[in-house]
């Protein structure tokens, strides 16, 4: 008979069904953000390449994320309805021909179009891929997604390097193209790896009104935070705003029917990880704004400079993501995440020194990487313990609103500390002695990321027994 040690043991091994579909998960979502860094990154080429301003280009980055916010809301419908497996097979299909269209376009405005159907396919790739580890994964989800979150961090890192060598030798086609071989073999290993979910579909009626609500009030709130400062802003918010408001009203009185079922924000574990997960995304996405302005216009940093000098953000993000199953293991979802968001803190905080001081290389690489590391033990642990509250079949309506709550996060934190740089670079009387407006802004993130650490202290201690055992007797 199996003593306690050898059965604690075996409950820690892991199936090998679990890393094949891990594979397929990650392979999905290292395409879309391959893609998006390719992309970004190649904006001024395709500008010149298609005699077109950059204020016109730049929405084949802008029309792809607003479709992507557009459909995001559809996930868990169509979950639901079709199954996992088939959505998926779709989702990368669908990538795959409109990658082609990117890469038979004629004009910027037809690429545009193209970027947009894109964004439609593979806006659902990430939530998806969220979905189908947290539905086999149970107690292991920090320890595989830690794993499974390296190759997806190696993309902004390959993007440019690819980028850079199609521009130089290829035609700026092959942007896109380059999907085509990656898309085939990811649909190849979808087919095989990816078990059918037939019987676990669930016939359920579109909500129409919550999706003309939601869908459009997402667009405009990133629209608006896109264009601020601009007059037209402020309405744009005003009416998505409203649209929002309404979206929820209904939603209360629609229950389970409703597009998103808001009385997943009722369990205290749910509520907390979405909080910490807006908050996460919103100070990344914020300090990936501030960071590297302050080196270009505060210091006099060249680009090229700059995306060198960013590299140990990434490293110490790198270093962290493996080690996340051990340390959860170890010291429990709570205090890993709080962990992190303190340690993200500390790296964030010389920034304000720097800001009010010349620039010390030496405190920059260190200070990032610092950042890197805290910053990655922040989310996953959070993600983990969000899903594990919630039951098999609610799934995929959780994977859909924590989706939704992370991408507001960026925009919204964003714009705040942009708003507040500006109107602090706009000042005309700075006092002598006071700290510089970058120094403020910094300032500004540092406080972020002290709601963050308390917003992590709401986290559990260790992941929901009871709906780790109700995911793992149904795998």
């Amino acid at each position: 008979m199996p003593g306690p040690i050898q059965t604690q043991r075996d409950s820690d091994r892991l199936d090998p069904s679990i890393w094949k579909i891990t594979s397929v998960a990650v392979l999905g979502s290292f395409l879309a953000q391959l893609d998006a860094t390719i992309v970004n990154v190649s904006l001024s080429s395709l500008s010149t390449e298609l005699h077109s301003s950059l204020s016109t280009i730049q929405w084949v980055t802008s029309g792809y994320l607003l479709a992507l916010t557009l459909i995001l809301p559809l996930n868990g419908w169509l979950v639901d309805c079709i199954g996992a497996k088939a959505l998926y097979l779709w989702c990368f299909s669908s990538f795959a021909l409109s990658s082609a269209l990117c890469g038979l376009a004629w004009s910027a405005n037809s690429l545009i179009a193209f970027r947009v159907l894109q964004g439609m396919s593979g806006g659902l790739l990430a939530p998806m891929a969220q979905m189908m580890v947290a539905r086999v994964a149970g107690r292991h989800m920090a320890r595989i997604i830690g794993y499974a979150a390296v190759p997806i961090l190696l993309a902004p890192i390959l993007g440019p390097v690819i980028a850079g060598a199609i521009l130089q030798y290829a035609s700026w086609r092959w942007l896109f193209l380059v999907n085509l071989p990656v898309g085939a073999l990811a649909l190849g290993l979808a087919a095989v790896f990816l078990p059918n979910d037939h019987n676990e579909r669930r016939r359920r009626n579109l909500d129409v009104v919550g999706l003309v609500l939601l869908s459009p009030g997402l667009v405009l709130f990133l629209y608006a935070s896109d264009h601020i400062g601009e007059r037209s802003s402020f309405g744009i918010f005003v009416a998505a705003a409203v649209l929002l408001a309404m979206f929820f009203w209904t939603a209360r009185r629609k229950g389970d029917q409703a597009l998103i079922d808001l009385r997943l924000f009722k369990d205290k574990v749910f509520s907390a990880s979405a909080v910490t997960q807006f908050l996460s995304n919103g100070v990344m996405f914020s300090g990936q704004m501030l960071i590297p302005i302050y080196l270009i216009r505060g210091c006099g940093r060249s680009p090229g400079e700059m995306g060198w000098l960013l590299a140990p953000l990434g490293l110490g993000m790198m270093c962290t993501y493996p080690q996340m199953g051990a340390l959860t293991k170890r010291f429990g979802i709570r205090w890993v995440s709080a962990g992190g968001a303190l340690l993200a803190l500390a790296g964030t905080l010389p920034f304000f020194y720097l800001a009010n001081h010349s620039l010390n290389l030496v405190v920059l690489v260190l200070a990032l990487f610092i950042r890197g590391a805290g910053q990655s033990a922040v989310g996953l642990p959070s993600i983990a313990a969000a899903y594990a509250s919630v039951r098999r079949q609610d799934l995929p309506m959780a994977t859909t609103s924590l989706n939704i709550v992370q991408r507001l996060g960026g925009p919204t934190l964003t714009t705040l500390c942009a708003t507040f740089l500006g109107w602090g670079l706009s000042s005309e009387h700075i006092h002598q002695g006071a700290p510089t407006p970058y120094a403020q802004a910094f300032l500004l993130l540092c406080t972020l990321h002290a709601v963050l650490f308390a917003a992590a202290l709401r986290l559990p201690l260790r992941l929901n027994v009871a709906a780790e055992q109700h995911s793992e007797n149904h795998q």
